[in-house]
């Protein structure tokens, strides 16, 4: 069973898709089951994933791991998202833009912030 804000991904066409409505037994692309994406939280490379919160005068910034993220056409973040109670909040990137994005809320109503890299999959904070 599906579940409120789960990702999950098309091993053959690279769908990404958000649970908004949970229930269904299963999601199907391509004609194959997809995949559940569990989000990663320890890096383990020279690339950094785990977003890092930081608080700004009008809410929070997210930057994507404590070394810049490559933003390349096949590789890089494709969205970044921050979780409260009653919202998910995203902003899209796309390649050439700085893997960061600021959101007005205060840094106590955060569950959850968590980022989609092309090549390496869902990060989460810890």
């Amino acid at each position: 069973m599906t579940k409120l804000r789960e990702l999950y991904r098309c091993n053959i066409c690279g769908n990404v898709v958000e649970i908004t409505h949970e229930g269904a037994p299963a999601l199907v692309c391509c004609n194959q089951p997809m995949e559940k994406l569990k989000a990663k939280t320890e890096d383990a490379g020279e690339e950094k994933h785990v977003p890092v919160v930081e608080e700004v005068d009008d809410g929070i910034k997210v930057k994507v791991g404590t070394v810049k993220h490559p933003m390349e056409e096949k590789h890089y973040i494709k969205f970044i998202e921050v979780l409260t109670k009653e919202k998910v909040h995203r902003v899209e990137l796309k390649p050439g833009q700085v893997p960061e994005a600021n959101f007005c809320i205060p840094k106590s109503d955060l569950i959850e912030v968590r980022e989609f890299c092309t090549i390496h999959g869902l990060w989460k904070n810890k």
